[in-house]
């Protein structure tokens, strides 16, 4: 979920999204496995909110994929 209806934000895409955000402005590029390393080892988090924060993120045009398969911020 985006935005939860309840007392738990944490659980959200939103809130978890901000600790993918912070690791992205630290190193500018990450390969995917290193990106969930990084933000796993601040925010214990499941792969797929892992993903689902990656997709999220590429949406809104904040975090894109370049063409060595590098995950980076949109400038």
């Amino acid at each position: 979920m985006l935005l939860p209806d309840n007392i738990h934000p944490e659980n959200s895409i939103y809130y978890n999204g901000a600790f993918v955000i912070d690791s992205l402005k630290k190193n500018k590029k990450f390969k995917l496995l290193d990106l969930y390393q990084e933000v796993k080892a601040k925010r214990s988090m499941s792969f797929s909110v892992f993903i689902l924060c990656l997709d999220w993120l590429y949406l809104i045009d904040v975090a894109t994929i370049n063409n060595l398969g590098e995950i980076e911020l949109c400038s």
